[in-house]
């Protein structure tokens, strides 16, 4: 049996910005609990978006978050002896998720350079509707448009 859902943390406000999504952000960029790396590798590429783009560095990273956010995706369900995708509905605090983790991941995996050079790349191909999480969020917007037909298995 399963026990409730989890309890959802209070998360303070960053420094500079005084915006808790960037703390959320930072927390998904952390590794080994290393935050102080991760909040200067996140305000770097900041301030090299804010000096290539004429918008804000935080305005082109929300944008670049709404972007890559997903609205739906499919998920895996056995009926009879068949596995369908079943498109869903997402609730919104997985969404932000999803949307952020699409955003670091595909910066890690750009070419080169410091990891603040490929955020801030990611961030403004991101916030032009470009990049490789962008992709990600069409392609999962496509497979749930192609398997809409199962969408009466939902559970």
């Amino acid at each position: 049996m399963r026990k409730g859902r989890a309890k959802r943390r209070i998360v303070t406000p960053d420094p500079r910005y005084g915006n808790e999504m960037v703390s959320v952000f930072v927390n998904n960029l952390m590794k080994d609990g290393k935050k102080s790396l991760a909040y200067k590798i996140f305000y770097d590429a900041m301030d090299i978006v804010d000096s290539k783009t004429e918008e804000g560095g935080l305005d082109s990273w929300k944008k670049a978050v709404e972007n890559v956010t997903p609205q739906v995706e499919v998920r895996s369900r056995r009926v009879g002896g068949a596995t369908f995708q079943i498109p869903q509905e997402i609730r919104n605090s997985r969404k932000l998720s999803m949307g952020m983790k699409w955003l670091i991941a595909s910066s890690t995996k750009r070419n080169g350079r410091s990891m603040a050079e490929k955020l801030a790349d990611e961030i403004m191909a991101a916030a032009k509707e470009e990049g490789a999480a962008y992709k990600k969020k069409e392609d999962t917007h496509r497979m749930a448009e192609a398997n809409k037909a199962f969408a009466h298995y939902r559970f």
